[in-house]
């Protein structure tokens, strides 16, 4: 039977709870920002400073479709932020499920209504993000998807055993979450349509909405697929299954496809050389963002989940422990996303509690709670089992206890991680750069940094968007 949505957060209408983020909500566009020098503004609640481009100068826009909502960057060829914004996800129906894939396509044109009029013209590039393993299986004619999107988080146990027969032992593709086994299931389970269907991942299929060339995709968002980015391209025992017809065609993050259609860019303003770019994943993107470039550096992204990246001179995949390399130009980004991370918190707490109990954690003092934070039923990394449940109790008395615990344990399972990755054989970390909304919070960077006995810091930039922009500047350039 195809596999069904598990662990899918319903949100409100207007509650954006993207990232754990803890200073903002709804929407907002926050324009001339720079990474480099900040200034409070008295009307958006958030940092904004005036670096407007040079006449004549091209801008670069980056587009990242989160767990729960999406955000863009524009940026000069400096990285300097000239705009920004976020939306969260409108929740629409359909027999009585989340109708995802309308919920995305009408958050893509809404942020592209969003970017400010007066910098339309100078946009160069366009390239987007989205989430690891969001699949859609769409019509190859039409780009309609023929089912709901599959998205992150969603298992197919039915599809497992056939991708075992078929792939090397503890392949990546080798999880029950993984796009391949999101394909199989699908496909031995649909009745029709095969012959003109088409797998795409969440990125590629927004991206398509701008250039028009249906089944083009990239190697971070293919990885889970089976497409292997070391010999650059897909595996023999792939190429020989028959749903193999509906693999998208690759290239690297951040290459161009080609100049937007002609109706995006009349409809938005955008010039006639305004090209879409590859995208990438979200905890690429914000990967990116930080500029992290050295081996043993490492980004820890702290949004909804929590995902790991560690720069390694060594490829390093284990299904077994959900864990898997990404291709970054010479190097590897290795790593994995576990379901722990701040949508947890936002199960229990309200955005002010967050803020105003963590003051008043002492950092430097270990919390006695062991708790294993979720969701709902399922892990994937640092341990690989679908049937993992959530360990929130014993609950203290003390609501600063609680939240102690909870922050020291996700911090726990981010320091089994990195030693994972060393045990597996990827270079030892040195330090942790962080991402996402959780890296707002002070006293859990500093419990981070006492659990980890690392240097772990900020990013200067954290938004998944200013990756994805980064690529964009990246496409235009080559």
């Amino acid at each position: 039977m195809f596999c069904s949505t598990r662990n899918c957060m319903l949100m409100g209408e207007l509650k954006f709870i993207n990232a754990y983020d803890l200073y903002a909500s709804g929407i907002w566009i926050s324009r001339n920002r720079s990474p480099r020098k900040r200034r409070q503004t008295t009307t958006m609640s958030v940092e904004t400073d005036v670096v407007p481009p040079q006449s004549g100068n091209r801008l670069y826009l980056g587009m990242d479709f989160g767990t729960s909502g999406a955000r863009f960057a524009l940026i000069n060829k400096d990285g300097d932020v000239c705009a920004e914004g976020k939306r969260e996800y409108p929740l629409y129906k359909s027999h009585e499920t989340i109708d995802w894939a309308r919920s995305w396509k009408t958050t893509l044109f809404s942020l592209l209504e969003d970017v400010p009029n007066h910098y339309r013209h100078l946009v160069a590039s366009i390239s987007i993000d989205g989430t690891s393993a969001t699949t859609l299986i769409v019509d190859s004619n039409t780009g309609q998807p023929l089912s709901k999107p599959l998205l992150y988080n969603e298992s197919c146990p039915d599809a497992l055993p056939l991708v075992k027969s078929i792939a090397p032992v503890n392949h990546t593709v080798c999880s029950a979450s993984s796009t391949l086994c999101k394909l199989v299931s699908w496909w031995n389970s649909a009745d029709s349509n095969k012959e003109s269907a088409t797998l795409l991942h969440q990125a590629d299929w927004l991206l398509w909405f701008l250039h028009g060339k249906l089944g083009v995709s990239d190697y971070n968002n293919a990885l889970k697929v089976g497409y292997d980015p070391e010999i650059d391209s897909y595996p023999p025992w792939l190429l020989a299954q028959p749903y193999s017809q509906l693999l998208p065609y690759v290239k690297a993050p951040g290459t161009s496809i080609g100049n937007l259609k002609e109706d995006i860019r009349s409809q938005f303003g955008f010039p006639n050389d305004c090209i879409a770019c590859t995208g990438t994943t979200d905890s690429i993107a914000a990967f990116l963002a930080a500029r992290a470039t050295l081996p043993g550096q490492a980004v820890t992204s702290l949004g909804s989940t929590l995902a790991i990246k560690l720069l390694s001179s060594n490829r390093i995949d284990d299904a077994r422990f959900g864990v898997y390399s990404h291709r970054l130009d010479n190097m590897w980004l290795v790593g994995g996303a576990s379901n722990t991370g701040g949508a947890v918190l936002r199960q229990i707490f309200t955005d002010d509690q967050l803020e105003n109990l963590s003051k008043q954690i002492d950092p430097m003092k270990t919390s006695p709670l062991d708790y294993y934070p979720l969701t709902s039923i399922g892990e994937r990394f640092p341990e690989a089992d679908p049937q993992m449940a959530p360990r929130l109790h014993p609950r203290p008395e003390s609501d600063v206890e609680y939240l102690h615990g909870i922050l020291e344990s996700i911090a726990r399972i981010e320091g089994k991680a990195y030693r994972l990755l060393k045990d597996l054989g990827a270079s030892e970390v040195a330090e942790v750069l962080t991402a996402g909304g959780g890296s707002k919070n002070e006293k859990w960077t500093k419990i981070r940094e006492r659990v980890l006995g690392l240097p772990v810091s900020r990013a200067i930039q954290t938004e998944a968007a200013y990756g994805a922009a980064l690529l964009a500047l990246k496409g235009a350039q080559s």
